[in-house]
């Protein structure tokens, strides 16, 4: 077959791809319209979570899983955008690996609002200055994020949605730069994943804390003879240049986010739940709370303890299960928790995420 015949097959392709595109947005403009006479929220994690899962079933191929996921969740964002924008938090500045996640969940059509803390997302989501947020809660290599968890403890705002992004970090540096290196700035995190690489390469050298990696990379911008570590997308949006890829000490390096708002999620069909307890100071008293999650049948993904901050030796525990809490088995070992933990806090349920 000849290359003009081929194309002219995909523009009648591309043609009809355009008609029932507009098609979809015409719908989804109804749907908008009952959502805001009924008070919903016009992002629904549940419905969205759903819709990826069947057409990933119905995917034949060539396209990979991850294919279907990157169109159609842009496809999701430009149709959500047709007459509401969402203002979506993040820790900043731009280019952070939560700002990256943050556009994985929402697409590039919303409006993403730099934060200087995680503290400032949850309090600019409880105030209504956003509508979510997106706060980093654990990576594969290095562990839970301490800060995220105890700011749960503090706010009522709820979880209703996951992200979870494979992470690579680079050595960037300055353009200016013409070879040494003083120092290197960024997150505490991420110099602890990157730990044996920066031991064999760079021992000698100033490693300098920061809040974020974009935050790094606007100091290694500024003194030519400093480097930072964080994403690839830095080097564009900071004027910077890649020294060296793929730097994490052991992979996959995976870091999982949440998406906080007013409100969790109502059941995709494929959920976790996250609750937060404190237990009795008795023997056997975190066992008696985990046999119920047994005797019910419920799975466990996580489990992690931190200190109160009440008074010394008291733990709170943050506990991450399959299933929602509206399906009759989680009901049941939510009650058996109240009888015997002197604290719960059910902080949501939300679709999962492979």
């Amino acid at each position: 077959m000849k290359l003009e015949e081929i194309r002219k097959r995909i523009d009648k392709i591309d043609n009809e791809i355009l008609s029932l595109l507009n098609q979809r947005a015409e719908e989804v403009r109804g749907i908008v319209h009952l959502k805001e006479k009924r008070n919903l929220n016009i992002f629904s994690p549940e419905r969205e979570a759903s819709i990826l899962r069947r057409l990933n079933k119905l995917n034949k191929g060539p396209l990979k899983k991850e294919d279907i996921e990157i169109v159609f969740k842009e496809i999701l964002s430009v149709c959500r955008a047709i007459k509401v924008t969402l203002n979506i938090g993040y820790l900043g500045p731009e280019g952070t690996f939560t700002h990256l996640a943050a556009v994985k969940k929402f697409g590039k059509k919303a409006n993403f609002v730099p934060c200087d803390s995680i503290r400032e997302v949850f309090e600019s989501v409880e105030k209504h200055h956003l509508d979510y947020g997106v706060v980093p809660i654990e990576n594969s290599i290095e562990g839970v994020v301490s800060y995220t968890l105890d700011m749960f403890f503090e706010s009522d705002l709820k979880i209703c949605a996951e992200i979870t992004l494979e992470i690579e970090h680079s050595l960037l540096v300055s353009r200016e730069n013409k070879g040494k290196i003083e120092r290197i700035y960024s997150n505490p995190q991420v110099f602890a994943q990157c730990r044996e690489w920066l031991f064999k390469n760079y021992s000698q050298v100033e490693l300098v804390p920061c809040a974020s990696t974009a935050k790094a990379a606007q100091l290694a911008r500024k003194h030519p003879q400093s480097g930072c570590i964080g994403s690839k997308i830095l080097a564009d949006l900071y004027k910077l240049k890649v020294v060296a890829s793929e730097i994490e000490d052991k992979g996959p390096n995976v870091t999982r986010f949440l998406v906080i708002s007013l409100t969790d999620s109502v059941p995709s069909g494929d959920d976790k739940t996250s609750v937060l307890f404190s237990i009795r100071d008795k023997v056997g008293a975190l066992y008696e709370v985990l046999s119920s999650f047994k005797k019910w049948g419920i799975n466990l993904t996580k489990i992690e303890s931190r200190p109160s901050k009440r008074k010394p030796w008291e733990y709170y525990f943050f506990v991450d299960f399959c299933n929602h809490r509206q399906e009759e088995n989680v009901k049941k070992v939510l009650k058996e928790l109240e009888k015997s933990c002197i604290f719960l806090k059910i902080l949501g349920s939300y679709p999962r995420e492979s």
